[in-house]
């Protein structure tokens, strides 16, 4: 309307890309769009991992593939992708989450739909509890995983104040979808989608069992009877299979077709047949069937999910921590916490003197000994350039080796925001390392603990 520009007609378009398989190409396959339908597969193998108890979760991350219209914007819309999907399972009558008092305290910044309504744009600040407490967010399941989002983005260095979680207009939910709710990160190209929280129902279980009549359920046992609204067939086929042979098929087939009335019917033959009724099939004859084959009862079940864009969390990620040193632009910084930078110290011997060549190769097979990344620097570059260019591609720690160490053991241990360091023996620095780049301490606590070096900084 705006632009008075021709449409052409409306054409259906699948995001999926379609493929065959074999050598004759008769059999159509696809490109998986994302990772969860395999978890939906395996639910079973799932379930009875886990003592055929509820609630219980699944995990997977992989790549994934949509047949993008217009890909764009570096890694934020893109044809080939990885994901990470959790898909939890709760009761849908009670969708309470043991763990919620561990996260009820922490403060979201939320953009509920009666928000949006109103064409505002600006979150409001509760805590998970408060916002489950008033209905805002639908229940402690889905709090909880809202709650951990947050803590894994700001974990990874995502800043809380360029963090939102908007929910889902009743217009633009999946169709798969009862509640959900987008974690979007600010970025130059506004604020982008990186992690959904979808409550799908049972939806993907609903319609893997009508497709392959392999019942994807939970039976549980409950303290007093419930009224069902609705009834459900589950075949047994540890005995159904053997007891009835090559009969088992079509008798099966009989059975998954009758509708919830016929079940009814069949139920109380069985109750009234002390557990056994006969049941006429499409070639005419009757077979013997047993309340050991089936049981005849409601099953239902709620999956919660919250799937993870990793491209587009990595892109925000480094928008938000990349940064330039007071008065000289060149010197670029990405201040990646330590679990996240890809290197997480740099051996830098002073120069590439012959002396420092056993020390490095010592020091280097102790730091792997410790499971820590590592990056040696042994160029021709002055000190200081060195620093700078790991500096840009977001190495947190720096190991000096110089002529005292060589005669006195000692080396210097630098950190890449402050450019503040500590001079300590060997054995010393190397569990300071370790405690830092594990996160047990923060490089403020060391200061506090050993005394700042800084001759070695000068170029």
């Amino acid at each position: 309307p705006e632009t008075g520009n021709d449409l052409t007609e409306p054409v259906e378009f699948n995001l999926m890309f379609e493929s065959s398989i074999g050598p004759t190409g008769h059999l159509k396959g696809y490109l998986r769009p994302e990772t969860a339908q395999g978890q939906f597969l395996n639910f079973k193998k799932f379930l009875e991992f886990n003592n055929d108890k509820m609630p219980f979760a699944s995990a997977s991350i992989g790549r994934s593939f949509r047949n993008e219209i217009s890909p764009r914007s570096g890694l934020l819309r893109v044809r080939e992708f990885t994901m990470s999907e959790i898909e939890h399972y709760v009761d849908p009558n009670n969708k309470k989450h043991i763990r919620f008092d561990e996260v009820k305290d922490i403060k979201l910044s939320l953009l509920p739909r009666h928000i949006q309504s109103e064409g505002k744009t600006i979150p409001i600040e509760l805590t998970i509890g408060e916002a489950v407490e008033k209905k805002i967010v639908d229940n402690e399941t889905l709090g909880y995983f809202l709650a951990r989002t947050h803590l894994f983005l700001t974990m990874l260095g995502i800043k809380s104040e360029r963090l939102r979680f908007r929910q889902h207009m009743p217009n633009e939910m999946a169709h798969y979808a009862c509640d959900c709710w987008d974690a979007e990160i600010q970025s130059s190209y506004g604020w982008i989608e990186c992690v959904g929280c979808a409550d799908r129902s049972a939806y993907d279980l609903t319609v893997h069992t009508n497709r392959t009549k392999e019942k994807l359920i939970v039976r549980e046992t409950l303290a007093e009877p419930l009224v069902y609204e609705k009834t459900v067939l589950e075949i047994n086929k540890k005995i159904f299979g053997p007891k009835l042979r090559q009969n088992a098929k079509m008798v099966e087939e009989y059975l998954t077709n009758l509708n919830e009335e016929q079940l009814e019917a069949l139920k109380k033959e069985l109750e009234n047949g002390n557990g056994k009724t006969m049941v006429s099939c499409a070639d005419g004859n009757q077979y013997e069937i047993s309340s050991d084959f089936i049981t005849i009862q409601k099953q239902t079940i709620t999956e919660h999910e919250p799937s993870f864009g990793i491209g587009r969390i990595l892109y925000s990620l480094i928008e938000h921590v990349y940064w330039t040193r007071e008065g000289d632009e060149q010197r670029a910084v990405l201040s990646f916490p330590p679990r996240v930078a890809p290197f997480k110290c740099l051996l830098v011997p002073l120069s590439n003197n012959p002396t420092f060549s056993k020390l490095v190769r010592d020091l280097s097979s102790k730091l792997r000994k410790l499971h820590i990344a590592i990056k040696v620097d042994d160029s021709s570059n002055s000190i200081g350039r060195r620093y700078s260019r790991n500096d840009e591609l977001g190495t947190p720690f720096a190991i000096t080796i110089d002529f005292q160490s060589v005669n006195d053991g000692t080396v210097t241990l630098r950190e890449r925001d402050s450019t503040k360091q500590i001079r300590e023996k060997i054995d010393t620095i190397l569990q300071v390392l370790k405690d830092l780049v594990e996160e047990d301490i923060t490089w403020e606590e060391v200061l506090l603990k050993y005394p700042t070096f800084v001759q070695q900084e000068l170029d």
